[in-house]
């Protein structure tokens, strides 16, 4: 086995998800990502911990979701159960086709997810990390040979991740203090509030509320919006092609929008409820391992130089206690590139200008 393998184990099982001796921890496990679960299978039995694998199959899913042209039930006892007694849940990603539920009804897919929302909150509610072990359909995504996309996968993920959780604070304090966040480039000028809002310190580990492996973001909850973005990084959404995505927000609701490509998969996700036409999410990446789109969102949202904005559910770390934000089926990301012709603005101080922080060499003073 490839020592990298063993080396992401280790670091999800021990940085990210912090497993300790007795924990119950669910294992999910995609179709491509055998060799990663049997490295993580012996780094958990090494910590003593409870294992139940369970297996995930994007195929699997598509062959389900076809076949059931009913109601769904609401919760089942027997999966919610698992996710209710559960201490940790590790999603471990890699499938073999990455369009295999692009023929699945849209309409379908929102009501499956409405039915699920109890289940969802479950496992939210836990201890969870989501990583993706490289495979070649994700490779093919990326438009990368296989090796290729492996090197580019642990430069993303073995990184020094208490190095980059102490830079990463530097953004996080000024999101906790500030009131508003201003996005400017082509094609874009939204403020976003934030005041009241904690920011997380995306640090890759469930110490700092991160729950992603690779991670490398700050993100907060808006509760207000209002202006233009235009979401011009490529993204696969819902095993569907999406570019150039454009919203317009008034009063912190999406009020028109448009795609160059994918238009139908924005129609259903903001259509899907109340809550899938504001945002739950202000994200800013600052992976500088990962340095190209690849069709992934759990890469592209923390690649260094961008921005995204998430459509649905806020999550319960940036709000203040006893305040629920933003609630919906979905949260979908969408991301803008800020390495161009652009400016980051909190409370009016360009905090980032053409993709570099004021406290990086070249930055604004």
């Amino acid at each position: 086995m490839d020592e990298r393998v063993r080396e992401h184990a280790e670091t999800l099982v021990d940085w990210s998800a912090r497993i300790e001796a007795g924990d119950d921890v669910v294992v999910s496990v995609d179709e491509g990502a055998h060799d990663l679960a049997v490295a993580v299978a012996e780094a958990l039995g090494e910590r003593g911990a409870n294992v139940t694998t369970v297996y995930a199959s994007e195929e699997v899913q598509r062959a389900y979701l076809r076949a059931h042209d009913g109601e769904f039930d609401a919760d089942p006892i027997h999966e919610l159960s698992l996710y209710e007694n559960a201490d940790s849940v590790l999603s471990l990603g890699g499938g073999r086709n990455t369009a295999a539920t692009a023929d699945v009804p849209g309409e379908r897919t929102q009501r499956y997810g409405r039915a699920r929302q109890g289940i969802r909150e479950a496992r939210l509610s836990t201890d969870w990390v989501s990583t993706v072990h490289p495979t070649r359909s994700l490779a093919q995504q990326a438009g990368m040979a296989y090796a290729e996309y492996a090197e580019f996968v642990y430069d993303a993920t073995l990184r020094d991740w208490e190095s980059l959780a102490e830079e990463m604070d530097q953004l996080k304090e000024i999101l906790d203090d500030g009131e508003e966040v201003r996005i400017v480039n082509e094609g874009t000028d939204i403020t976003l509030f934030i005041d009241g809002r904690t920011a997380v310190n995306s640090a890759a580990s469930v110490a700092y509320d991160s729950h992603n492996l690779p991670s490398g973001e700050v993100f907060t909850a808006p509760y207000d919006t209002a202006g233009v973005v235009t979401f011009d990084v490529p993204m696969t959404v819902r095993g569907r092609d999406v570019r150039d995505v454009k919203l317009t927000f008034k009063d912190g609701v999406v009020v028109d929008w448009e795609a160059a490509q994918g238009e139908d998969v924005i129609d259903e996700i903001i259509q899907t409820d109340g809550g899938s036409r504001q945002l739950g999410e202000l994200g800013i990446g600052m992976n500088r391992g990962i340095d190209r789109p690849t069709g992934r969102i759990l890469f592209d949202e923390k690649m260094a130089g961008t921005v995204h904005l998430a459509l649905g559910r806020a999550y319960d770390a940036n709000l203040p206690d006893g305040e629920s934000g933003n609630d919906s089926a979905v949260h979908v990301d969408l991301i803008t590139d800020m390495t161009g012709d652009s400016r980051l603005e909190v409370d009016g101080e360009v905090v980032q200008r053409d993709g570099v922080f004021r406290w990086e060499e070249g930055g604004p003073s």
